[in-house]
């Protein structure tokens, strides 16, 4: 089963050859899709050095810094085109560990979503600032009561999901970025009553580079959860 892991970069040069070839030492069926958004520090120019010894990395190149959320849906049409069984979201900080990658491909072959959770089996984050961890949990637990689908952690980046059933998502009508982003697109595949499953992560705080999170992107999340709640009483998901 062809397997696609998208990792958005922006200014990721101390993790890009690194992540990369950890994550395709998990499993021979897989290929990556790095989607660099002009990085200044030339990650790019990295993973086309790395492209001419490996057809199994991707990339796209975008010309300025255009959020996470369009990045994801780049990859996932991409996915969809390149006719990929499985298509990951995945950091390239290790804040994901990659060898989690087998578990999410056993538990995709029986679902349509796979989800990396920081809070379905207690609280597994490591080395985040107390203010960020209570921001985060508490987040979720709004999220998860606003909209009513039971999952423990929809701000999640850690995904997995069956390419056959993004088939049946609008991508271009997400317009959402960072925590609102992995909120909206839960939420979709929930109410299409696609076949939804966490499984328990431990979460890493980046060890290099710095968090592209501001409190843009939290706002916005806010208020979308409002927002997909109309949408979906009047079914327009």
């Amino acid at each position: 089963m062809k397997t696609l892991i998208i990792i958005p970069t922006y200014n990721e040069i101390d993790n890009a050859e690194k992540i990369i070839n950890t994550v395709l030492s998990q499993d021979p069926r897989i290929d990556i899709l790095i989607i660099d958004d002009n990085s200044p520090d030339k990650t790019a120019l990295k993973v086309k050095e790395m492209m001419a010894s490996c057809n199994r990395i991707k990339i796209i190149e975008r010309p300025s810094k255009m959020g996470l959320g369009t990045a994801y849906v780049t990859g996932f049409k991409y996915a969809i085109e390149n006719e990929y069984d499985f298509v990951f979201e995945m950091d390239a900080d290790f804040s994901h560990d990659p060898a989690d990658i087998k578990r999410f491909l056993k538990e995709i072959e029986s679902n349509d979503l796979v989800i990396g959770s920081r809070y379905s089996d207690g609280v597994s984050v490591v080395n985040w600032p107390m203010k960020r961890l209570l921001l985060s949990y508490f987040a979720n637990i709004y999220a998860k009561v606003v909209t009513g689908v039971p999952v423990d952690d929809l701000t999640g980046g850690f995904k997995c999901y069956r390419v056959s059933f993004l088939k049946n998502i609008d991508l271009n009508r997400i317009k959402s970025d960072g925590y609102g982003f992995q909120i909206e697109i839960d939420v979709k595949i929930y109410k299409k009553r696609g076949r939804v499953k966490e499984i328990p992560i431990i979460f890493r705080d980046r060890v290099d580079g710095y968090s592209k999170m501001n409190k843009k992107i939290i706002w916005e999340a806010f208020w979308l959860v409002w927002r997909l709640r109309v949408l979906s009483v009047f079914r327009k998901l």
